[in-house]
């Protein structure tokens, strides 16, 4: 058997990592095998990062790619022609065949595990090759298997690898670190003055088998991975830790990690940015001055980076890397507003560079990709996706020069026949016709792209942005239902893969913001506005609301999904659909009425539901005198929204003025008010868009019955009806553990007040849940949390403290004892390490929360803390209030709550309507006069299960 000449393992890979191999076929070695293996393993980058392949993939997740693995011949003679031939095939490019040659060598010889090693091993790069993932993850797994029983550990560490690359390419990285470490770093156990420390991997761990058996190679790829591995999760100092550890294990390959260390760090410098954006928000500029100078310290070592990757790779000839270099450098200078790292004498170089570099490049998808980022390259580039948007100021728009990239992508890829590549680069090119309005062009080739990434589902992480972009042009031809068509496909498209694409980073708000969000809005859009042209029956109209109720709904549950970050799913997430819940729990919804919001380009429309009737909708307009109505645009709404938050947070006047609350009651509420009689529905459950999820609905006023909304109806709130469970439960044996903060404390350089009443307020409800556990003020801390949960069960967990419900998760936290915080992703693993269904909380409520002012990603997080792992209900406050008046409306919810007659949201009414009556009260009842003001009571909110 041939050894591989180190030649050909200094070939450069545009790929998922693969390990080295030494066993190759001589019947395929050679000249043939140095050209197949560079178109082979350039194909491979389509593989790359699959989830974010619209930010034009040089922006993506650059694997470390050091080494690679080739098919492998087998030695026993009974199976080994068949293995020859299917090596044969897969040079070739004709993997099913392939595939089809070595499942026939396993059935052969299925009990010779030195044999059946190969032949997994071979059966799992072909299975990727074709995009089937789970194929893959079952012969490498097969292959670690038959590689453990031969007792050939370095291989199966190398095996253990190649797995992870395959779970980390999938949006799972903790699986990837599983196997690459065999421990995971707990980020949430981490503080800002105690760094964490590199963990030592476990003996079984891939790491630390290439370690052992001082396979270098091995190691440096396991370390790269694990290092990318954590930047998906977001942990990007561990990602750096992991890449500085493998730059210093061999100097072969550098460029490559300096590669992975550029991205690295260039996402860091993101995170920073939003970092710096949430304490501005905050109004805390010392954070915010602190966070914007450590992102641009990022943004310089990236560069830094990139630039030695650059020099490395062009003094090693590997043209593939040192265009991949030149490609993040210009991009990071471009897209990073804020950075300018480059002068434009330097970037104009920089991109002379690039294109002469390309000029020179084979026939490869480095090439093909390269030419499609250069020529939609731009400064100041406003998203993260080309093809979401029409770039006004490509910096290659002198004589055609963008358009002749992009023309030479096509004809690359049609030469290298690889479907993936065929869709990229015609859908990119029509692209750019939509963008010049020569539609009958950019349909031409959009379709042609849709085609080609649904040959075999080849390309599914694209499709959808063809689909999406045919219905623009669609659109634009005033092809209306076919243009809907289109958009639904690619919604569907986009639902099957929108898990991978919205959990693989901790700052895929980007991609959400430009993708996810718009495609869902445009779908639901256009099939109202169909609703309004021409005629339609009452059946046709049913359909196409319930098909809007579900864009909807997807679109809710993304954005929870999106602002968490979490590759795990939903807790509790039910599988239906909206109108079958409502169906299967009339009796639970009985007397319930559900609205939903959603803001569309210049309008906003709203949605009733009601158990086992038509779903109605209406876009919110105002009525005039003469009793026609002139529809509200969405930027009226939000001002209108934004100023009767703030006269609710300001208190402006002792007595409240109704006025802007009565008009917001006559644009939301009463054209559903023959809908909605109080003797037919008694609680409303809004779930919210967008800026209306920063406003509490129970303040809204109506001025004809001269009554708030609550006084007539219980209100309550959710971020989906998927997530909630409505049961009433036994509430007469709860326990309780309370938590509570007396004292003034120092986060993140904020000060915090001290909470006066929290000592009388934490004492009512000890009173009112005789079972209890308490741990106050010092005792308060997140290790003391977390150690209760472990020991007992909770159904009721009250938390009497400032919480701080910032833009992004990181700024999401509960001020604790001892100036220490409860961060969200501590509250997630305490409440999901909760051994059963059985023992979560049936209740979490949060007084004296604050939220980024008006945020509606904040109150999202708020909204979603608690459902999202799988708390039944919540009540919390949209914003910081008075704490007295708190404690005062909290003792007469838990009072009210314990009466197993009434609902959470009718407790949480009358403990408000009590509240609003307070002028109306005998001395006796000991309640301030000025409670009546909604600013006091209106902000608590009911979240989840109303029963």
């Amino acid at each position: 058997m041939m050894k591989s000449p180190k030649k050909y393992l200094k070939l450069l890979l545009s790929a998922p990592l693969r390990l080295p191999k030494f066993r190759v076929a001589d019947s395929v070695a050679g000249i043939s095998l140095c050209k197949r293996l560079i178109h082979l393993f350039t194909q491979q980058y389509q593989k790359l990062n699959r989830h974010r392949l619209i930010k034009v993939l040089f922006l993506a997740t650059l694997v470390i790619c050091l080494l690679f693995g080739q098919v492998v011949s087998a030695q026993t003679p009974n199976v080994s022609a068949l293995v020859e031939q299917g090596i044969k095939d897969y040079n070739a490019g004709d993997f099913f065949k392939a595939i089809k040659n070595w499942q026939e060598a396993l059935n052969q010889d299925k009990n010779n595990p030195s044999v059946t090693a190969v032949v997994n091993e071979n059966l799992a790069r072909a299975y990727q090759q074709i995009g089937e993932n789970k194929a893959a993850i079952a012969s490498l797994s097969a292959a670690i298997n038959d590689y453990n029983t031969v007792e050939n550990i370095q291989q199966v560490g190398r095996m253990k690898s190649e797995l992870a690359q395959v779970y980390s390419n999938l949006g799972q990285p903790r699986k990837a670190i599983a196997l690459l470490c065999g421990q995971l770093v707990d980020k949430s156990k981490i503080s800002e003055n105690q760094p964490s420390q590199q963990i030592k991997c476990t003996p079984e761990s891939a790491e630390q088998i290439a370690t052992k058996y001082n396979d270098k190679r091995g190691e440096v790829a396991a370390l790269g991975i694990l290092g990318e591995a954590y930047r998906l999760i977001g942990s990007y100092d561990e990602a750096i830790k992991y890449l500085d550890t493998a730059q210093q294990v061999t100097p072969e390959s550098k460029f490559l990690v300096f590669n992975s260390l550029g991205n690295a760090y260039k996402s860091r410098g993101e995170l920073r940015e939003l970092q710096a954006d949430s304490a501005n928000k905050a109004g805390i500029s010392s954070k915010e001055q602190e966070f914007n100078k450590k992102s641009q310290e990022d943004y310089d070592k990236a560069h830094q980076y990139f630039q030695d990757s650059i020099k490395f790779a062009h003094n090693e000839k590997q043209a593939l890397a040192e265009m991949r270099g030149l490609l993040n450098l210009i991009q990071l200078d471009s897209q990073i507003n804020k950075s300018k790292l480059i002068n434009d004498q330097e970037f104009h170089k920089t991109l002379k560079d690039a294109l002469k570099v390309l000029e020179g490049l084979p026939d490869s998808a480095t090439k093909v990709y390269g030419a499609i980022d250069l020529a939609y390259l731009q400064r100041d580039a406003k998203g993260t996706s080309p093809f979401t948007y029409c770039p006004t100021q490509l910096i290659l728009s002198g004589d055609n020069e963008a358009l002749n990239l992009l023309e030479s992508s096509v004809l690359t890829s049609k030469n290298l026949q690889d479907n993936r590549l065929i869709s990229y680069s015609n859908g990119a090119l029509g692209h750019f016709w939509e963008c010049s309005s020569d539609n009958q062009k950019a349909l031409k080739y959009t379709q042609t792209a849709i085609i080609a990434a649904d040959s075999k589902l080849s390309a599914k992480d694209s499709l959808y942005l063809w689909e999406w972009q045919a219905g623009r042009i669609l659109d634009k031809q005033k092809r209306k239902e076919e243009a809907i068509a289109s958009y639904q496909r690619a919604f569907d498209t986009l639902e099957d893969i929108r898990q991978d694409i919205l959990t693989a980073e901790r700052d895929v708000q980007f991609d959400f913001r430009d993708v996810v969000r718009p495609l869902y809005r445009t779908l639901a859009q256009s099939r109202l506005d169909l609703l309004g042209v021409g005629a339609i029956g009452d059946e046709g109209r049913a359909k196409e609301l319930s098909k809007v109720v579900n864009t909807i709904d997807a679109l809710k549950l993304a954005e929870l999904q999106n602002y968490f970050g979490n590759d795990c799913i939903l807790s509790g997430l039910n599988p239906k659909q909206v109108g079958e819940l409502l169906e299967d729990n009339s009796v639970a919804f009985k007397n319930t009425g559900f609205l939903s919001s959603i803001i569309l380009n210049g309008k906003t429309g709203i949605l009733l539901q009601l158990p086992n009737q038509t779903t109605k909708f209406k876009w919110i307009s105002d009525f005039n005198q003469e009793g026609t109505n002139k529809i509200v645009s969405s930027d009226s709404l939000q001002k209108k929204i934004a100023e009767f938050r703030t006269g609710l947070v300001k208190k402006e006047e002792i007595n409240y003025d109704t006025t802007i609350a009565s008009q917001l009651y006559d644009w939301i509420i009463r054209p559903f008010a023959e809908d909605i009689k109080p003797e037919k529905v008694k609680t409303l459950v809004f779930i919210q868009d967008g800026f209306l999820r920063t406003v509490p609905m129970a303040a809204l006023y109506d001025s004809q019955q001269q009554k708030y909304l609550v006084e007539t109806y219980a209100v309550a709130t959710t971020p989906s009806l998927r997530l909630t469970t409505p049961k009433l439960r036994d509430r007469s044996t709860q326990k309780a553990l309370i938590l509570g903060l007396t004292k003034e404390a120092t986060i993140d350089g904020k000060t915090f007040e001290q909470l006066f009443a929290v000592p009388d307020e934490i004492s009512a409800v000890e009173s009112i849940f005789p079972n209890h556990t308490p741990l106050i003020d010092d005792n308060f801390l997140p290790e003391s949390f977390q150690e209760k949960l472990d020991k007992t069960t909770y159904p009721i967990v009250h938390i009497a403290s400032h919480a701080q419900f910032g833009i992004i998760p990181e700024d999401t936290f509960i001020v604790t004892g001892k100036n220490q915080k409860l961060t969200i992703s501590q509250l997630e693993n305490s409440l999901r390490n909760l051994n059963s269904k059985s023992d979560s909380v049936e209740l979490l409520t949060l007084t004296a929360c604050e939220t980024a002012v008006g945020d509606d990603r904040a109150t999202l997080g708020l909204a979603g803390v608690a459902l999202q792992v799988g708390v039944k209900s919540a009540i919390a406050s949209l914003w910081s209030v008075n704490d007295q008046s708190t404690s005062e409306l909290v003792k007469t919810f838990y009072t009210n709550y314990r009466n197993a007659g009434m609902s959470i949201a009718e407790a949480l009414q009358q403990a408000q309507i009590r509240m609003i009556h307070a002028k109306k009260l005998p001395p006796s009842e000991g309640i301030n006069i000025t409670y009546d003001h909604p600013a006091y009571w209106a902000p608590m909110i009911a979240i989840g299960n109303w029963l």
